[in-house]
């Protein structure tokens, strides 16, 4: 898989901001197939620093109804990603 096809996005809540600030742990929406240590050499060559622990979750997708009509929201994998100390990723500091 290519690096940029692994990381799909960052994932920016509250907990996962207060996560950031406390313990300089990440959040990502990865793709569903990849795997800790793709995930790992993904964020280290896309942003240049050195990751210390990666944590995989897999989200079930929430049934959402309109009136009569039942869908579904697709299922998605959310890696926790800790830096090393000192590292710090510039896109996430205005968040």
């Amino acid at each position: 898989m290519n690096e940029y096809t692994i990381i799909r996005r960052p994932v920016v809540t509250e907990k996962s901001t207060i996560d950031k600030e406390n313990n300089n742990r990440l959040a990502f929406e990865v793709a569903p197939r990849a795997n800790k240590v793709e995930i790992r050499r993904a964020i280290e060559s896309i942003f240049g620093v050195r990751v210390i622990d990666v944590r995989t979750i897999r989200k079930k997708g929430k049934t959402r109804r309109i009136g009569k009509i039942h869908g579904k929201r697709r299922s998605w994998k959310k890696a926790m990603v800790k830096l090393a100390p000192g590292e710090r990723i510039e896109f996430f500091e205005g968040a």
